[in-house]
């Protein structure tokens, strides 16, 4: 069956940087999105951006300029690099696949068929 699993959370101080993976197995995934997601404690899951199988990248603008997004297609890997992270940036990062028929869905949750399990995030001051 379709599993993905992150990896590469952490502690971390302010300013610093994490690169999280998502590897995606029991699929075909090039002309999926790849999301990723994060629910700070106390809040709902939010979006933090996405790739689409063009490679084509959109953030929130929250993290827009500090966390890059990548895919490695024939590896159905996806990356998060996160630099310049701030302690508002703690939280549990989902990576989410999908067949969005559009990019404008990039955001919405709904729209993504698989997740993954989360990997905790958490950057200290």
């Amino acid at each position: 069956q379709v599993q993905l699993v992150e990896s590469g959370g952490g502690v971390v101080q302010a300013g610093g940087s994490l690169r999280l993976s998502c590897a995606a197995s029991g699929g075909t995934f090039s002309r999926y999105t790849m999301g990723w997601f994060r629910r700070a404690p106390g809040k709902e899951r939010e979006s933090v951006g996405a790739i689409i199988w063009t490679g084509a990248t959109y953030y929130a603008d929250s993290v827009k300029g500090r966390f890059t997004i990548s895919r490695d297609t024939a590896k159905n890997t996806a990356f998060l690099q996160m630099n310049s992270l701030k302690p508002e940036d703690t939280a549990v990062y989902y990576c989410a696949a999908g067949p969005l028929g559009t990019f404008r869905l990039w955001g919405t949750q709904s729209a993504y068929n698989y997740w993954g399990q989360g990997t905790q995030v958490t950057v200290s001051s």
